[in-house]
């Protein structure tokens, strides 16, 4: 039976992604910080729940992220920025799902397919970015677009069938999200993760490295 290790489980995205992949024949592990005290900012936090697993996981999803953090909402416009708020939003979206790349090579298989998946943004890309604002969580998600293209390559050497992606789950209606939708349109939880387990299971090892939306197209840089 297939393995699958879901962090940040408690989250409006997570929560969806565990009960999606119930309907899979799949053994599922979760870690969240509300019920395990999973801390994905602390590394001594990270390389102990990761390291009391068993075993190899088929796919790790890193669910973990925030949009706001201690009540900092994202700039209108660099001139609101704040070091506490960018700091805080790089140590949960960027450094976070660093450190768990660092701790769980260990985690998956080396002689079979396994996927190794962290949720970024849109918002994060360069390349589309046309409206300016939201500077501290769009440098976050940039940096772990690049943390996990550095991680793919260093990875494949050792896992040589392993795939290490960065997904956009398109614009989610969850608590996470609710002030700011305004007129663009949003998918429920349970929809948007069918199609990050959709676009999972469609991936193979020329992917790896990648940057992928909720439908499998590439998201430029």
């Amino acid at each position: 039976m297939k393995r699958i290790l879901i962090i940040g489980a408690s989250g409006g995205i997570g929560t969806a992604l565990t009960r999606a992949a119930r309907g899979q024949n799949v053994e599922i592990v979760t870690l969240a910080r509300s019920r395990d005290g999973f801390d994905i900012t602390d590394e001594a936090s990270v390389q102990s729940h990761l390291g009391a697993l068993d075993g190899t996981f088929d796919t790790i999803i890193v669910a973990s992220g925030a949009l706001e953090i201690d009540g900092a909402q994202p700039e209108k416009s660099i001139r609101s920025l704040t070091q506490k708020a960018m700091m805080d939003q790089f140590a949960l979206n960027a450094v976070g799902p660093a450190l768990v790349l660092a701790h769980a090579a260990d985690l998956l298989p080396k002689d079979r397919r396994a996927v190794f998946a962290v949720l970024s943004a849109r918002v994060g890309s360069i390349g589309d970015n046309r409206l300016g604002g939201w500077i501290s969580y769009r440098s976050a998600k940039a940096a772990v677009n690049q943390i996990v293209h550095t991680a793919a390559i260093e990875l494949a050497r050792s896992h040589p069938d392993s795939i290490c992606v960065a997904l956009h789950p398109g614009t989610v209606a969850t608590p996470f999200t609710e002030k700011y939708l305004g007129r663009h349109p949003a998918v429920a939880p349970g929809e948007a993760a069918e199609n990050l387990l959709r676009v999972i299971d469609g991936l193979d090892a020329k992917d790896t490295g990648g940057f992928f939306d909720w439908a499998g197209k590439a998201v430029p840089w």
